[in-house]
């Protein structure tokens, strides 16, 4: 029979480490929720500045007319075929 007596000292000792990890656990988590937030404000940053320049494009080329020969849409590009008739009255 294996005998195990608990010593105050390493009570204490098994506390300290337990408040230890906790406080490590949770300076680890603040980190990550910081990082996350930088992340996210980087990408709003992307966007916002994306959507200005797409506003900045629109605002120069409003009332402009590009004529399209036979080429595909690059992406963000629109455009539509129109077919035209005479009307005849």
């Amino acid at each position: 029979m294996i005998v195990v007596e608990a010593s105050f000292t390493g009570l204490i000792k098994m506390g300290l480490i337990i408040i230890g990890a906790f406080v490590a656990l949770r300076f680890l988590g603040q980190l990550m929720i910081a990082k996350r937030n930088l992340d996210a404000q980087g990408r709003m940053q992307e966007d916002r500045e994306a959507l200005r320049k797409q506003q900045e494009f629109t605002r120069k080329n409003s009332g402009k007319v590009t004529v399209i020969h036979n080429r595909q849409a690059q992406p963000g590009e629109r455009f539509e075929d129109t077919d035209f008739e005479e009307i005849k009255e």
